[in-house]
């Protein structure tokens, strides 16, 4: 990747976390102090050398990045463009994990396997979903484009693009036309 597409791609997710965080104030403040953003560049690296079959430096420094920002993300995990963990303390995303563009993840989240056998372990997210604070989404199923996963909710089936999916085991309804994913991760009844 060339110089000015790194410094491109930087520059877009600054943008995806301003455009996502009512908090964020400036670049310089996400630059230097998100954890999420600094998990997501350390991915990047992390990912190119599990890619090249450099796996133990890969995964010693996916550790490294865990202990300094509390995010885990395995080095073999397929991350989209425009990724935003939103406070990120606790999110664990697996070996096979697959997210799309435009994802956001809370605090507390799993994206996790639920067998021991090799092969697609971990879920695959489309474009856009949004999981939120504490939700796990377990197996290698599949969320499609559009997603709203509520606060706390344990997701071990497959939902349709455009669903929303709350509850212990998460069941999944269809978005409402025009609803906004904020207002349904911040509703009462989307959170357990």
């Amino acid at each position: 990747m060339a110089s000015s597409d790194v410094v491109a791609r930087f520059r877009e997710d600054l943008n995806a976390a301003k455009l996502r965080d009512p908090a964020a104030r400036s670049s310089l403040e996400i630059a230097l102090l998100y954890p999420g953003l600094h998990a997501l560049w350390a991915h990047r690296v992390w990912h190119a050398l599990w890619s090249r079959r450099l796996r133990f430096l890969a995964r010693a420094g996916s550790q490294l990045t865990r202990w300094l920002t509390g995010i885990e993300i395995h080095p073999g995990a397929t991350i989209g463009r425009r990724f935003f963990i939103d406070h990120g303390m606790g999110v664990v995303i697996g070996e096979t994990a697959e997210v799309g563009d435009d994802v956001m993840l809370y605090h507390g989240v799993t994206l996790g396997g639920r067998q021991r056998e090799g092969g697609k372990r971990h879920p695959t997210l489309g474009n856009g979903v949004a999981v939120g604070a504490g939700a796990k989404v377990l197996g290698p199923i599949t969320l499609g484009a559009g997603c709203v996963v509520g606060a706390n909710a344990v997701v071990t089936r497959d939902a349709p693009a455009d669903s929303v999916l709350v509850g212990i085991p998460a069941k999944a309804r269809a978005r409402r036309q025009r609803e906004d994913t904020r207002a349904i991760l911040t509703a009462p009844d989307y959170s357990i």
